[in-house]
C-alpha cells in the first residue's frame, strides 16, 4: 500500500503562484507513475500532469501547460506542482495519485492510478 499526503492549496489571487507538496509513504518501491488531477465544483475530475517516477518524464495538460510545472524529490518520495500564473478557471481540489502499474505511466485516466490523496483545496480570485 501506498500512502499520499497533499499539503499547500490555499486562497491566492490570479496571477498568483503556489507549490502544491504531496508526500508519498508506505511501498513506494511500486510506484511507476504519479500524477496530479483537479477537481472543480460540479465537474469531473481532470487531468493535470504526469510523471514517470523512474526518470522524472513529465506530460501536461494544454490547459496548464507553460503555466504549471511538476518535479520530485526522489529521495523523500514527494512529489511537487509548482503552479505559476493561476487563473480562476484553475480553482479546484487538487489530488495527486500513484500508479504500481508500468501500464499507468503517463496516463491521463485516473483509472490508472491505484492510491490517492486525500485532496487539497486552491481557491484563485479574480
Amino acid at each position: 500500500q501506498v500512502q499520499l499526503v497533499e499539503s499547500g492549496g490555499g486562497l491566492v489571487q490570479a496571477g498568483a503562484s503556489l507549490r502544491l507538496s504531496c508526500a508519498a509513504s508506505g511501498s513506494t518501491f511500486s510506484i511507476y507513475g504519479m500524477g496530479w488531477f483537479r477537481q472543480a465544483p460540479g465537474k469531473e475530475r481532470e487531468f493535470v500532469s504526469t510523471m514517470r517516477w523512474n526518470d522524472g518524464a513529465t506530460l501536461y495538460a494544454d490547459s496548464v501547460k507553460g503555466r504549471f510545472s511538476t518535479s520530485r524529490d526522489k529521495a523523500e518520495n514527494t512529489l511537487y506542482l509548482q503552479m505559476n500564473s493561476l487563473k480562476p478557471e484553475d480553482t479546484a481540489v487538487y489530488y495527486c495519485a500513484a500508479t504500481r502499474s508500468a501500464r499507468g505511466i503517463f496516463s491521463f485516466r485516473a483509472g490508472m492510478y491505484d492510491y490517492w490523496g486525500q485532496g487539497t483545496r486552491v481557491t484563485v480570485s479574480s
